[in-house]
């Protein structure tokens, strides 16, 4: 009987035995997840499998809260692990410390992770974008020199628009070299002096447009002076060149369409705008006729003398001015010219200057008297003349009883100048009186 084990005994000495081997300690697998669940603890239980094999799989909660993605059931992923046993149930399982999505799966999170670091940067602010010119001279095409892309490109262009010249750069758009590629054909298109770039290429897998999500090609375009358009697969494919474009396109087709306006509308707008003008150019002569007409109505302009008759005779005038302004700035100036010859005796000019100033002096007393002299005389006229202008007021007449008689606004003087049933109007000091003459008598004597 003692040589029989317990199965507690055989377990625990495979387990021994896994534990102790070192090439167990560390395994890198691959495969899919199957039969996943998260525990309320926090730690991972699943299955690892391939098309033949499965086997038990544990993912501590320490270890869980260092992934970069969220597992799910069916993803494909790499593995590092410690292979041991679980000896309740005597199964061997591994006991997982890293994982990482594989394939495709990686490549996402590459993807997003990049993306996210770009943008906090900035390099997807609209604020960095450029206008596409609306009329471009010339296009730079950045593409495989075979392919749907650049047929469709090419023939898009040709027929919106084929007045613009296109320049054709073949590059790599698929492959290891890819990437350095693209990056100095877009460097190289930079220093055309092209209106607009287009950077693209035909459909396919992540792995096969991986190239446009490589941080040196997201950064030559958004370096790039000239405008870019992507173009990079088809409506559902994004890339990291599409977010830095100035413009997305979901096809090359559309990128050429954004490219070149459509030669169709353009002759149509081209026409409106003729007719538009025309119209316009009409009416401004139309304005201009009637205003030349109105013009040419002008009294002045039918009499033409009109308009330099009066400036001839004001020619003459300045003229005459003029002479006679020079002659009397040479009359003075022969004068001075005379003064300064003579020769000045400067005691008597000073004698005579002071015999001048004493002269002036008594000049402006004596006349300073005379007016004073002057003013008193006339105010004693004047008070005499107010007197004698008072006594003789008809004011004055009336107040010592006398009437003033007036007959049809004019005053009577004589009784020659009155007949009976004359109407006559009596003035007093203090009013007047309607009165009709009955009987009028004249001195003889006069």
């Amino acid at each position: 009987m003692s040589d029989y084990l317990s199965v507690t005994a055989l377990t625990k000495y495979i387990k021994y035995k896994f534990d102790q081997d070192p090439h167990l300690q560390s395994v890198l697998l691959k495969g899919e997840l199957s039969n996943f669940k998260k525990h309320s603890s926090g730690h991972l239980y699943f299955n690892l499998k391939d098309n033949n094999s499965v086997v038990n799989a544990m993912m501590f909660k320490a270890q869980a809260n260092k992934l970069d993605f969220n597992p799910k059931e069916g993803d494909e992923v790499l593995i590092e692990a410690r292979v041991s046993v679980y000896e309740r149930q005597g199964n061997y399982q591994i006991y997982v410390n890293k994982m990482h999505l594989d394939g495709i799966g990686n490549l996402y999170q590459k993807l997003e992770a990049l993306k996210k670091e770009l943008k906090k940067q900035g390099l997807f602010d609209t604020k960095h974008k450029k206008e596409i010119p609306r009329f471009p001279k010339k296009i730079a095409v950045l593409t495989a020199s075979t392919g749907a892309a650049i047929r469709d490109i090419y023939s898009t262009i040709n027929s919106r628009y084929p007045l613009v010249e296109q320049i054709q750069i073949s590059t790599l758009v698929q492959g290891k070299q890819a990437k350095d590629d693209i990056v100095n054909k877009i460097r190289y298109a930079d220093t055309l002096d092209a209106d607009v770039m287009i950077v693209g290429r035909g459909g396919g897998s992540i792995e096969d447009l991986w190239n446009f999500n490589e941080e040196e090609v997201v950064r030559a375009i958004f370096e790039a002076k000239t405008p870019v358009i992507s173009a990079v697969g088809h409506e559902t494919d994004f890339t990291l060149s599409d977010f830095v474009a100035d413009v997305r396109a979901a096809t090359p087709t559309q990128a050429a369409v954004i490219a070149t306006p459509d030669q169709v509308e353009l002759s149509q707008y081209i026409k409106q705008t003729e007719l538009n003008l025309s119209r316009h150019i009409i009416q401004i002569i139309n304005n201009k006729k009637k205003h030349l007409e109105h013009v040419a109505s002008y009294y002045k302009f039918k009499q033409p003398s009109l308009l330099y008759d009066q400036q001839i005779q004001k020619k003459d005038d300045f003229e005459r001015q003029l002479n006679l302004s020079i002659t009397t700035k040479l009359n003075n100036a022969l004068q001075k010219v005379e003064l300064l010859t003579n020769r000045i005796n400067l005691k008597d000019l000073k004698q005579q200057t002071l015999q001048g100033i004493q002269s002036r002096l008594q000049l402006h007393d004596s006349l300073n008297k005379s007016i004073i002299n002057i003013i008193d005389n006339s105010k004693k006229r004047l008070s005499q003349r107010i007197e004698n202008l008072n006594s003789l007021s008809p004011s004055n007449t009336m107040l010592r009883g006398y009437t003033i008689v007036n007959k049809n606004e004019q005053v009577i003087t004589s009784t020659q100048s009155l007949e009976k049933n004359d109407e006559i109007n009596l003035q007093m000091k203090d009013g007047t009186v309607d009165a009709i003459v009955k009987k009028v008598r004249c001195n003889h004597n006069e």
